[in-house]
C-alpha cells in the first residue's frame, strides 16, 4: 500500500479548481490490522482422586498398582525426552529471509566520515567580514580585497546556503579592531584557477581593505520556542514555512527561499497544472488556515516545476514559486537557507518536519493548526534495502524517520518542509514527497533531496 497522489479531476472547469477542489494530499493506507492469533485458553486444573479403602486383596491391588504406576511412568518419561516432529514455522520463508536483510543492513549501514572540505567560508555577524579557512591551517583568514569581484561574492553566498547576494564592499583595515595574531588570505591571480583552490596566506594586504559581505537573510528563528514535536506550533517557530493556496482551499506547503521565492513538490502542482495563476495564494507566517482570510496573501507569478519531474516516482519531486510582490519578513515570516555546498548531515541528525497535514495515519483527522515533529535522518543504502524500499529510491531522495514508526511525516506534511539545524542556523534539507503508509516500521518517510537541486534553484532563480 503506498501513499498515491490523489490527481484532481482535469476536467472540470478552471473556476471550479479555484473555489471547490479541495488540495491534493499524500494519500496514507491505513496499516493493516495485525495477524489474527488465537486465543490461548487455560486448562481446568485436574481434581484430586479420593482414596477408597478395599477390604480384600488390598495387598496385591497394591502390588501390581505400583509396577502399573512404575509402567506408565516409563512410558511417559521416553515421550518427553524424545525429539518432537518438527512443526512447520509460522509465517513464510520470505519473511525471515527479509529479516535477515534487514539485519545485515543496519549492521553494515556504518557511519563514514564526510571528506574535509577543500575551503570554508563565513561571516562574521558584527561587521559582516569574510573570513575564510584552508584545509592545513586552522585559523579564519580575513579576505584581502584584491582581486575580488561581484561574482565571487555571488558563488560564496551560493556556498554558505543564502540564494542571492545582497552586498559586498571593501573596508579599510585602520576602521576595524584587529588582534596581533590575525592573518589574511588573497586571491590568486592565475587565471583558471579554482575558487577552493585560489587562496594564498598573506601577513597583510597591500591596499589595505578587506572583503565585507551581505547575503540574503535565512535560518534564525526570532522567535523560536521549544515545542515537543506532534503538538500545535507556535508562530514564528518555523518562519519559512507557508500555505500555497488555490482558490480557498490549503493545497499544500512550501518553504520561502527569499522574498520572491518559494519552492514546493512539484506532484502538487502536477495535479493543478491547469489552474489559473490568479487563483493561486501564498499565506506567509500562517499557522491556523481558519485565521486565514479569502483573497488575501502573496499572489503566485509564475509556477516552475523541475523539468524532469516523473509523476510515475516523484523523481526530481521540486518546484519553484516566483510571487508578484515580495514577502515581508518580520519576527514570523523569514526564509529558510539551502544546503551549504559540500555540507553534510549525517545519518541520525534530528531534524524536523511540519505542516497542515493529517494528525493520525487513518486520515480521519487533518490539522486546521501548523504541526511539527522530529524525525532523524536514515542513510540511503538503508532506506533502499530489501528491508525498507528495495531501491525505490533515485539519487533525487532522502528518508527520515524511525525504524520502529513512532512518527512521519504524516504528523505534518502537506508537502512541508524538512529542515536540519547547523549551528544557530536552520536549513532546508529535504520536501516531503512520498512513502509507504504512515509512522510504519521499516517505512520512514520520502523526501525531495534539496541539495540534488542546487544548481537548478539557483539558475532559475537567477533567469528569473
Amino acid at each position: 500500500m503506498a501513499k498515491n497522489l490523489m490527481l484532481g479531476d482535469q476536467a472540470r472547469a478552471e473556476a471550479q479548481y479555484a473555489e471547490d477542489v479541495p488540495g491534493p494530499g499524500i494519500s496514507r493506507a491505513e496499516p493493516g490490522h495485525p495477524p489474527w492469533k488465537p486465543e490461548t485458553h487455560q486448562q481446568p486444573a485436574s481434581q484430586a482422586g479420593h482414596w477408597c479403602p478395599v477390604r480384600r486383596g488390598s495387598a496385591a491391588l497394591g502390588v501390581l498398582g505400583l509396577l502399573a504406576g512404575v509402567g506408565i511412568g516409563s512410558w511417559l518419561l521416553v515421550l518427553y525426552l524424545w525429539p518432537a516432529a518438527p512443526q512447520p514455522a509460522s509465517g513464510n520463508l520470505q519473511d525471515e529471509e527479509m529479516s535477515l536483510n534487514c539485519l545485515g543492513a543496519i549492521s553494515e549501514d556504518t557511519l563514514l566520515p564526510s571528506p574535509p572540505k577543500a575551503v570554508s567560508f563565513r561571516i562574521t555577524p558584527e561587521d559582516f567580514l569574510l573570513e575564510v579557512q584552508g584545509r592545513a591551517p586552522p585559523a579564519w583568514l580575513l579576505v584581502c580585497q584584491e582581486g575580488w569581484s561581484l561574482a565571487l561574492g555571488k558563488k560564496v553566498c551560493r556556498s554558505l546556503g543564502h540564494l542571492r547576494l545582497t552586498h559586498h564592499k571593501g573596508v579599510n583595515l585602520s576602521d576595524i579592531t584587529l588582534n596581533s595574531s590575525q592573518e589574511f588570505a588573497q586571491l590568486s591571480p592565475a587565471p583558471g584557477v579554482l575558487l577552493e583552490e585560489a587562496w594564498q596566506p598573506r601577513s597583510n594586504c597591500p591596499s589595505g581593505q578587506v572583503v565585507s559581505l551581505k547575503c540574503s537573510e535565512c535560518g534564525a528563528r526570532p522567535l523560536a520556542s521549544r515545542i515537543v514535536g506532534g503538538q500545535p506550533v507556535a508562530p514564528g517557530r518555523w518562519p519559512w514555512q507557508v500555505s500555497l493556496v488555490l482558490g480557498s482551499r490549503h493545497t499544500c506547503g512550501g518553504s520561502v527561499l527569499a522574498p520572491h521565492w518559494v519552492v514546493t513538490a512539484a506532484h502538487c502542482i502536477h495535479s493543478f497544472r491547469l489552474s489559473r495563476l490568479s487563483s493561486w495564494r501564498v499565506h506567509a507566517g500562517l499557522v491556523s488556515h481558519s485565521a486565514a482570510r479569502p483573497h488575501q496573501g502573496a499572489v503566485v507569478e509564475r509556477v516552475i516545476p523541475h523539468p524532469l519531474y516523473s509523476a510515475r516516482n516523484h523523481d526530481y519531486d521540486v518546484a519553484l514559486l516566483q510571487l508578484r510582490s515580495p514577502l515581508n519578513f518580520s519576527d514570523t515570516v523569514g526564509a529558510v537557507c539551502l544546503p551549504a555546498k559540500e555540507q553534510h548531515f549525517p545519518r541520525g541528525s534530528d531534524c524536523w518536519v511540519s505542516g497542515w497535514g493529517h494528525t493520525d495515519p487513518s486520515h480521519t483527522h487533518s490539522s486546521d493548526t501548523l504541526q511539527d515533529t522530529m524525525v532523524p535522518l536514515v542513510s540511503t543504502p538503508l532506506c533502499n534495502s530489501s528491508c525498507m524500499y528495495s531501491g525505490a529510491l533515485t539519487p533525487r531522495m532522502l528518508c527520515a524517520g524511525y525504524l520502529d514508526g513512532r512518527a512521519d511525516a504524516c504528523q505534518g506534511d502537506s508537502r512541508g518542509p524538512l529542515v536540519c539545524p547547523d549551528g544557530g542556523t536552520w536549513h532546508l534539507v529535504g520536501v516531503v514527497s512520498w512513502g509507504h503508509g504512515c509512522a510504519e516500521p521499516n517505512h520512514p518517510g520520502v523526501y525531495a533531496k534539496v541539495a540534488a537541486f542546487l544548481d537548478w534553484i539557483h539558475d532559475t532563480a537567477q533567469v528569473h
